[in-house]
């Protein structure tokens, strides 16, 4: 799959006078493709080219800003961009969710008689479940509108194709040629619609021998070989939690939408944009890959051991309510002398073969065993508060309800507490960044919850046209 679709791409690297392949376009853009990888810059290497554009007069150059346009730089980001929404479970219902928390109209569609799976996804609110009551779904889809429509019939695909007629972007993650049989594809859609930008966000991308096959994220990370440097080396491969493409390649996928926006607010051009899960998530395995093709190694799994650094572990603590752990890291010498102050110097840790990086890496086993047996005497919060202080890389093993009570994240707003007319109050996820506005988000729609709204409003639909579309049992 990854052979056909020319994932990876050669760079010469001048070092090794010889092509080395390397992940490769993380998104098929079809009118602005991605550039193919170049080697890295040399130290210094475009100094010289920087300071002659610093030193060139900066043409066009904009004047500051006036109280108007300061003003109008409040709105924001995406305050008048319509987006319909068909994606399912994660990774494009976190794209459209980006643009709806920052002024999009996010329109979601979506069928009680084919329920988006996310819908279905634990935790529910107060362990009950209901198609309104996961609160994974809730947090992926905050912000937005959602509309009931069963594209199985073709009165709801002619709603879906004059919606996204009034639309600047759809989102869509089913596997390749779904869309197609609908009538909903890009290639259709874009005749009558040329400023459509497109965004297809499968497993496998839409090319290929393997663009047909379906699956979630998990499946997905396994396939990208995560799994196989994840665990210990004597033990059966280790799952990352969840459905970790999706959570990485989301990202991505919002990337390409905003460089897709840019083109078009220059060009008047909408286009398609082909991503898979599965290789932009290839790009946080990168340091493996170019260990293979440029060395010849399979990276083992290490468990949570480095190549070189030593004590790199996580330890356990005492704890009066369960296990709590807590990293250390020691990244040098200077590092490993300033755990040995904070530890008081103990006999067994001043052993010579200790004092340098190799000489603890080679003992590593024993070196462990003796520090778990002093992390077990200290309570992980206070252990990691004074080895940070210390200048050791240390930080505690937090839970998930940890993290509603860490002070950093708490200063940062991480989470927005909202109503919700049946999971009550719950916690959304807010972005890691600010751009100068409030994106706090909305909470996320009951299943059709604007349906009427939309008809109305969007696609100004008379009282007798919506009737009859209730009769052929459309809105479902």
């Amino acid at each position: 799959q990854l052979a056909a679709r020319g994932f990876f791409a050669p760079v010469v690297e001048p070092r090794l006078r010889r092509p080395v392949s390397v992940p490769g376009a993380w998104a098929k853009l079809s009118l602005t493709p991605l550039r193919a990888p170049a080697p890295a810059p040399r130290l210094g290497e475009h100094t010289a080219a920087v300071l002659r554009d610093w030193a060139s007069p900066r043409a066009g150059a904009p004047p500051p800003a006036d109280s108007a346009t300061r003003a109008a730089n409040r709105r924001r980001p995406f305050d008048g961009l319509r987006v319909v929404d068909f994606a399912w479970v994660a990774t494009g219902p976190l794209t459209g969710r980006l643009l709806a928390d920052h002024g999009a109209d996010v329109i979601r569609l979506e069928s009680a008689r084919r329920l988006d799976p996310g819908r279905t996804l634990t935790p529910w609110a107060e362990g009950k479940a209901g198609p309104n009551r996961s609160q994974g779904f809730a947090n992926y889809n905050a912000s937005k509108r959602s509309m009931a429509l069963d594209l199985a019939k073709p009165e709801a695909r002619d709603l879906a194709r004059r919606l996204i007629a009034t639309a600047d972007v759809v989102v869509e993650s089913f596997s390749a040629g779904t869309t197609a049989r609908w009538g909903l594809d890009w290639a259709t859609l874009s005749r009558d619609h040329p400023r459509l930008i497109y965004l297809s966000s499968c497993q496998q991308g839409q090319t290929g021998p393997h663009a047909h096959y379906r699956g979630y994220g998990s499946l997905a990370a396994a396939l990208a070989g995560f799994y196989s440097v994840t665990g210990w080396p004597d033990r059966e491969p280790a799952m990352i939690y969840g459905a970790y493409t999706d959570f990485v390649a989301h990202h991505f996928a919002s990337a390409a939408v905003l460089a897709a926006l840019d083109h078009r607010r220059r060009t008047g051009l909408g286009q398609h944009i082909d991503l898979s899960q599965l290789e932009s998530s290839l790009h946080f395995l990168a340091p493996e890959i170019l260990e293979y093709t440029v060395n010849g190694r399979v990276e083992p799994a290490r468990g949570n051991a480095d190549p070189r650094m030593a004590p790199h572990g996580v330890y356990p603590c005492r704890s009066a309510d369960g296990e709590r752990w807590c990293a250390i890291v020691c990244e040098d010498d200077a590092q490993w002398h300033a755990l040995l102050e904070a530890m008081g110097k103990p006999e067994w840790a001043l052993d010579p073969r200790l004092r340098t990086a190799a000489g603890r890496k080679a003992h590593e086993a024993a070196l462990d065993a003796r520090l778990a047996e002093w992390t077990a005497t200290q309570s992980a919060g206070a252990l990691a508060e004074r080895l940070q202080a210390a200048g050791v890389a240390a930080g505690v093993a937090q839970s998930c309800a940890d993290l509603h009570q860490d002070p950093g994240l708490t200063a940062r707003r991480a989470f927005a507490w909202i109503e919700h007319p049946e999971m009550g109050r719950t916690p959304y996820e807010t972005w890691a960044f600010r751009m100068g506005e409030d994106s706090a988000p909305r909470r996320a729609p009951l299943l059709g919850e604007h349906t009427r709204e939309v008809l109305t409003q969007v696609l100004g639909l008379s009282p007798d046209e919506i009737a009859r579309l209730i009769a052929a049992d459309v809105f479902v």
